[in-house]
């Protein structure tokens, strides 16, 4: 789950841009998704490459496996 640093809470999210990128046009290679909290106005950035099969964040989001705290 990616939820806001600064809130600490999904709820918020949103996205405000996305990118898939299809390398061979069959399987993705590329994910990445900008995100804005409409709460705190806290902005951050997700990124999935299959080649080296792994996820990064970076700004104001996170990446959990917990639910969220505030539903």
């Amino acid at each position: 789950m990616i939820e806001c640093t600064k809130c600490e809470t999904p709820q918020f999210l949103q996205i405000t841009q996305s990118r898939v990128y299809f390398e061979d046009g069959e399987m993705i290679n590329e994910i990445s998704e900008t995100y804005e909290c409409t709460l705190c106005g806290g902005t951050g950035m997700y990124t999935y490459t299959e080649d080296e099969e792994e996820t990064a964040v970076s700004g104001d989001v996170q990446l959990t496996k917990e639910r969220p705290k505030h539903a």
